[in-house]
């Protein structure tokens, strides 16, 4: 969110009040260069996140097997993970250098990219929770509810209204232009919309939600379990133990789920919460490394999820594993013709 935020003058404290926000925008001027191990972090994360995610789309674009309602919002994850690698990272660089400088609408949309895709990531995790939710306890409309069709209409919806939150900064949501003209996030995005609109609405909101939807379905499976139990050594306990099966693979992919959830979780709070500090205590410093790791946290999240699904998931690590062979094979074809 703050991703964009610094420009790295010769001082380990942020502070955006009064005097201070003077001072912070000279020292901008004086020092322009970037900081050299965060940008090779950025591109390292953004590498590991483009190649990973994309590696998840063909999984699924592969293996018919992988072709259900809960993996095509998880492939719109992976595609929000993908922009972030190409586009918000790359544009996080830029203004690291205090670029685009002198054009302050450009520096405002490239200062709204990563809100976007931030923004659509939570977006198809709750459309995940809420498929899941649907599975346990409405079973029985779940093949008429989660069709093919309506999660394409879901995930388009998610992204018309990611696209529409992470443009409101351009829609008047700002900070005056700023004399330097230079691309600084403090310095351009109001963090009133940060904090109150985006965090508190946009984000934490959601976040709730899905970690209620969560802890319910664990319940639900839980006493399942339970009645199962006392009840397999009786009549019917063949059709009784594919039952605990059942419930014992809904609890596997719940527990996934909701790993990736937690995981995004903490990867993006550190930087929510650092804004939150530079609006509610403008006296308040922040020092420059302890922002950089938040930054870089966030953006590393982006490259967890293709690691989750191959050690939680069966069936996207085969997967990954026959595409490796495949392009293994490939390769080798190519150097015996050579």
């Amino acid at each position: 969110m703050t991703s964009e935020t610094k420009n790295h003058p010769k001082k380990t404290q942020i502070n955006t009040s009064g005097a201070s926000l003077t001072s912070f925008m000279s020292l901008i001027e004086q020092y322009m260069s970037p900081n050299r191990p965060y940008v090779a972090a950025e591109l390292i994360i953004a590498l590991l996140s483009t190649v990973g995610n994309l590696l998840v789309c063909a999984a699924v674009a592969l293996n018919r097997r992988l072709r259900t309602v809960t993996n095509y919002y998880l492939v719109s994850l992976a595609v929000a993970d993908i922009c972030v690698g190409a586009v918000a990272i790359p544009c996080a660089i830029l203004t690291d250098a205090g670029l685009p400088r002198h054009n302050f609408y450009l520096c405002l949309l490239m200062l709204s990219v990563l809100i976007m895709f931030t923004q659509s990531s939570i977006f198809s995790l709750l459309a995940v929770a809420v498929e899941r939710y649907v599975a346990i306890f409405m079973p029985f409309r779940y093949c008429v509810l989660m069709t093919p069709r309506n999660a394409v209409l879901v995930i388009f919806a998610t992204w018309l209204l990611a696209f529409l939150i992470g443009l409101v900064p351009l829609m008047g949501w700002h900070k005056t232009p700023p004399d330097s003209g230079n691309c600084v996030f403090v310095l351009v995005v109001d963090m009133t919309y940060m904090v109150y609109f985006n965090f508190f609405a946009c984000v934490l909101t959601p976040l709730l939600a899905m970690f209620l939807i969560y802890a319910r379905i664990f319940i639900a499976v839980k006493q399942q379990m339970r009645r199962i139990g006392p009840e397999q050594g009786g009549r019917g306990a063949a059709r009784q133990t594919r039952a605990a099966a059942s419930m014992r693979r809904e609890i596997k992919m719940v527990t996934s789920l909701f790993l990736i959830l937690f995981l995004f979780t903490v990867c993006w709070i550190p930087l929510h919460v650092i804004n939150c500090f530079l609006l509610l205590c403008p006296r308040c410093s922040v020092p420059l490394e302890l922002l950089l790791t938040a930054i870089i946290l966030s953006h590393a999240n982006s490259t967890i999820n293709p690691f989750l699904y191959a050690y939680t998931m069966t069936a996207f690590r085969d997967t990954f594993k026959d595409i490796f062979l495949c392009c293994r094979t490939m390769t080798g074809r190519r150097n015996n013709r050579a």
